[in-house]
């Protein structure tokens, strides 16, 4: 078997119960053989992207980031987080429309891949706020390929993203954890 790779993934939902869709994306994560998660954020809320901009009217996401060890190929990551996004009652009517969960692969190694399905690293990730905030929680040292160290990206973002008080990493068992954040 092939050593693990390091792979980051990004999380949202801004439909239903977020925080605890959230949680139950990680809980699958850890329960996909050949996935260890090896840190999560805290999650913290955005305002909604669309395909025109910002929409303030949108139910507001609940966003975090995972970073995982992995012996899956990229693609064979991506079409499990497909799969949980699916359990999870995803529905993809609209691009970048309102959602139960969403589930990027932000990056993979340093891997860089351009496919019908799979561009990696991600090609808007150094764009948001909503990943890059999360990512630098879990790993201050972090870089995106290509696009360089987080913090400096971070720093150059205006799109608004705010912490949500109280709340703990989207890695704490549900059973002995409630935020009190709306869904």
């Amino acid at each position: 078997m092939r050593p693990p790779s390091k792979a980051v993934v990004a999380l949202g939902s801004n439909l239903g119960h977020r925080d605890a869709t959230l949680r139950r994306a990680v809980s699958a994560l850890r329960a996909t053989p050949e996935i260890e998660v090896v840190a999560a954020s805290v999650p913290i809320e955005s305002v909604a992207l669309t395909v025109d901009g910002l929409d303030e009217s949108k139910p507001a996401y609940l966003n975090g980031v995972v970073l995982l060890a992995t012996t899956l190929e990229p693609e064979a990551l991506l079409d499990q987080l497909n799969r949980i996004e699916n359990d999870e009652g995803r529905l993809r009517v609209e691009r970048w429309g309102d959602r139960t969960l969403d589930l990027d692969l932000i990056a993979y190694d340093d891997v860089v891949l351009d496919t019908d399905r799979l561009t990696l690293p991600h090609p808007r990730a150094a764009e948001r706020s909503f990943v890059l905030e999360p990512w630098l929680q879990v790993d201050p040292e972090a870089a995106l390929p290509g696009s360089g160290p987080i913090a400096p990206l971070l720093a150059q973002l205006s799109d608004p993203v705010s912490r949500v008080a109280g709340a703990a990493r989207l890695d704490a068992d549900l059973a002995d954890y409630h935020t009190g954040v709306t869904p």
